[in-house]
């Protein structure tokens, strides 16, 4: 096998979890440039037939699934499906998730529990629904969402700093677990990547300005810009492909350089 071939996803089945746009519409467009078989999943019917659509545009032939990936019936039931349509999962891509801004002390724990299910318990509820099979084939592999909240914090986004601090965990333990059947997990930690979810972030102010935010990042960033779901592209199909297969457990920081960078001096 050549090193290029290495990289090759030719005949694999990836499943990437919140693949309907942004980062996760990227990687499953990275995948299927690779030689993946793409299914993704949506929890509603309007978003689903919109991803469909968007996925046809790029000229690539996806599945969608109805799922809400904290419900574990329905996961073993899309699980199933994927398994009967495409062949059994090879790649599993954990990358729905929600943030919700509020400050510590105005969140309600029903609010925090919602963070923590959707971007660690769904994480977990995928992860077993798929394992059994890769351990029968004895090869797979998990690729964690996870962010750079996985080792700062930051104001108002208290809950989602700890489901993806846990999430790196998660990572670790499933490559502890599993790493003897040929399995790898491990995460890609994004920078802030210009997607739907960080819009508000770097809306135009009234006076023609960038938002305060916007002009803190990029000064925080030695690339001194946002990244873009492309920059993610390469690395998750690292991830995916054999090129990794004695990388295991580790957390693969895509973001420009902020976690090594103190700042400049003011």
């Amino acid at each position: 096998m050549s090193i290029l071939d290495s990289f090759s996803l030719q005949g694999k089945v990836a499943l990437v979890t919140g693949g309907a746009y942004g980062i996760g519409f990227a990687i499953a467009e990275a995948y299927a440039k690779a030689g993946a078989k793409i299914a993704f999943n949506c929890r509603g019917q309007e978003h689903l037939e919109k991803a469909l659509a968007d996925y046809r545009a790029k000229g690539i032939e996806a599945k969608g699934y109805l799922c809400d990936v904290t419900d574990e019936a329905q996961v073993q039931e899309m699980v199933g499906q994927i398994k009967e349509e495409l062949g059994v999962i090879d790649i599993l891509v954990n990358n729905a998730g929600i943030i919700k801004r509020i400050p510590m002390t105005e969140m309600s724990a029903a609010e925090f529990r919602q963070v923590v299910d959707i971007d660690l318990n769904a994480p977990f509820i995928m992860s077993k629904a798929v394992l059994p099979d890769m351990i029968e084939k004895g090869h797979g592999k998990i690729i964690n969402i996870c962010s750079m909240m996985s080792e700062l914090g930051r104001e108002t986004v208290s809950a989602y700093a700890a489901a993806k601090g846990g999430l790196k965990m998660l990572t670790k333990n499933i490559c502890s677990e599993y790493g003897e059947y040929n399995i790898q997990c491990n995460g890609i930690g994004p920078g802030y990547i210009a997607t739907p979810q960080t819009a508000p972030l770097r809306e135009t102010q009234a006076d023609g300005s960038r938002h305060p935010f916007d002009q803190f990042i990029i000064s925080k960033t030695p690339a001194a810009r946002w990244g873009n779901p492309e920059d993610l592209m390469g690395p998750a199909v690292f991830l995916a492909s054999d090129a990794s297969d004695f990388v295991n457990g580790q957390i693969l920081y895509v973001d420009g350089g902020i976690l090594a960078y103190i700042g400049k001096q003011p």
